[in-house]
């Protein structure tokens, strides 16, 4: 580990931030708060330190403070547009309209005023990663999928064992699968979950997303009890280890 670039890869399933500010107990607060969403965090204190992270590490996302001494966030922003399509949330305590217009004219995607309230960050944080996703392509092959054992049809809205009966699922547990069998081996919380299951009137206090997971092990898993294609994060949510294979349709 180097003094100009500060890399705590603790977790990381959920994409890799960097935090670029000058205030060494606003980078801890904010480091702390995005590791325990299963976030890995690496640190910067000026433009030099976000150069070497930039250029040593692939970095999902960056949170730029605005006002960082003798440097301008906003020039920052420039720069970094200029050679990359990272997103960029301007953070800063001005809450002055022609800041923010100025922030998100020069490239930042999204913007937040100090002081504010962590869980914002991170839904923020998750929101413009989600827009800056690309669309899986159409594909000759249509949505349907293999994995141990299993046909999924997203087209026929269909799951059955090869040269088995059909497996009926509710509209939520075919959602879910969904969810699970486009994001093989990727880490997802219940905030993530309720992003993806649109329509659903998910509360993040309750256990709806746990209920459903477990409705959905005892029509996958062999054991549902000892689960082994849908696994328990503990402390950050889910994630699919089944291979998946994406095959033509046998109904086409």
């Amino acid at each position: 580990m180097t003094e100009q670039c500060l890399l705590d890869h603790v977790m990381g399933n959920a994409g890799h931030i960097l935090i670029v500010d000058d205030e060494p107990k606003v980078r801890t607060l904010l480091r702390r708060c995005l590791e325990g969403e299963g976030f890995a965090v690496s640190e910067a204190k000026d433009g030099a330190q976000m150069r070497v992270c930039l250029e040593r590490e692939a970095v999902s996302l960056i949170t730029l403070d605005l006002n960082l001494g003798r440097e301008n966030g906003l020039d920052l922003a420039r720069e970094i547009r200029k050679e990359r399509n990272v997103p960029i949330i301007m953070l800063t305590g001005k809450g002055d309209a022609i800041d923010r217009v100025i922030g998100l004219e020069v490239g930042a995607d999204d913007y937040l005023a100090k002081p504010f309230e962590l869980r914002e960050l991170v839904a923020r944080v998750r929101a413009v990663l989600r827009r800056a996703q690309p669309v899986e392509p159409a594909s000759p092959a249509g949505q349907c999928y293999t994995f141990a054992g299993w046909i999924f049809d997203v087209n026929q809205r269909s799951l059955k064992r090869r040269d088995g009966p059909e497996r009926e699922l509710t509209t939520s547990e075919f959602n879910l699968l969904e969810a699970f069998v486009k994001r093989p081996h990727r880490v997802l919380s219940r905030d993530d979950i309720m992003d993806l299951l649109k329509g659903q009137d998910w509360s993040p206090l309750d256990r709806s997303i746990d209920n459903l997971i477990a409705r959905l092990r005892k029509k996958v898993e062999q054991d549902p009890d000892r689960p082994t294609l849908i696994k328990t994060v503990r402390g950050v949510g889910y994630t699919f280890t089944a291979q998946v294979e994406r095959v033509a349709s046998p109904n086409r």
